[in-house]
């Protein structure tokens, strides 16, 4: 099989990103490397790393 690729330019007006997942990632043209980062928001207070509190029995 052959394969043939050419590049051209690419021109990007506008863009609208109404929301993203958490394990997005957004590219226009070209990439060589991509590096994975993760961000955390909640305050180290709010956050309880515990037992389960178990559910109301029905």
């Amino acid at each position: 099989m052959n394969f043939s690729v050419v590049n051209k330019n690419v021109c990007v007006d506008n863009v609208r990103i109404v929301g993203v997942a958490s394990s997005s990632v957004f590219i226009v043209g070209d990439t060589d490397t991509i590096t994975l980062s993760s961000v955390f928001d909640t305050p180290p207070e709010s956050l309880i790393i515990g037992p389960f509190v178990p559910l109301a029995p029905e």
